[in-house]
């Protein structure tokens, strides 16, 4: 599951010239991450939630849990760089899956291309935002090299492997399922619960910052 950005987009290019009315100007200023991540994701969850009327009963006995990450940030103050970062696997890692989909009477093809035309976009937004993550912190470094000094915090540490053994264990259930309509009925009701578990604990942290 590593497909690249710049593969991504050009599969999708016809499709995200519609996209790009979505998001809108929020995908411009890394400084409204906040409001851009709650107006993506809750897109994406009620695209999630519209591909399918009701979650299947003759579904419900393959269920399993796929031990969604509870912890993924090591400490209590994230810097925005690591759920900018955390944003971004998610993303990609998600795209991946809704990539394999082949089982054609089960979810409109409008809905996959608007969810990959949504993550695509995500990424494009956490690539922007993670360069100028890295021109401040460049900065920062010259002007320490200067002899100007700056408190040290503390920086947290992100373990995106956590976030991909995740994905992994998603695919993998995909596969032994041979892609029936429970296993991507169960997939979608999983990614979905990702989304929004993410959204509720990065979002009170960004409000603080």
């Amino acid at each position: 599951m590593s497909t690249k950005p710049d593969v991504i987009r050009k599969c999708l290019w016809p499709a995200c010239l519609v996209g790009l009315l979505i998001t809108g100007v929020l995908s411009l200023d890394c400084n409204l991450l906040h409001f851009h991540l709650r107006k993506v994701t809750w897109q994406n969850l009620r695209l999630l939630s519209s591909m399918s009327n009701s979650f299947p009963v003759e579904c419900l006995r393959e269920i399993k849990a796929f031990e969604l990450p509870q912890e993924i940030l090591s400490h209590t103050q994230p810097v925005k760089r690591y759920i900018v970062e955390a944003f971004y696997e998610m993303s990609i890692q998600a795209f991946n899956i809704f990539s394999q989909y082949t089982f054609k009477s089960t979810w409109e093809n409008d809905y996959l291309k608007q969810i990959q035309i949504g993550l695509d976009q995500q990424l494009q937004y956490a690539e922007r935002c993670l360069e100028e993550e890295e021109k401040e912190e460049d900065d920062s470094k010259e002007m320490e090299e200067d002899g100007i000094n700056h408190s040290e915090a503390t920086v947290p540490q992100l373990s995106n492997l956590e976030l991909r053994r995740y994905f992994n264990r998603i695919d993998n259930f995909l596969k032994e399922k041979k892609y029936s309509h429970c296993a991507w009925e169960i997939i979608r009701v999983e990614i979905r619960r990702c989304f929004y578990y993410y959204f509720q604990k990065f979002a009170p942290l960004l409000r603080k910052k």
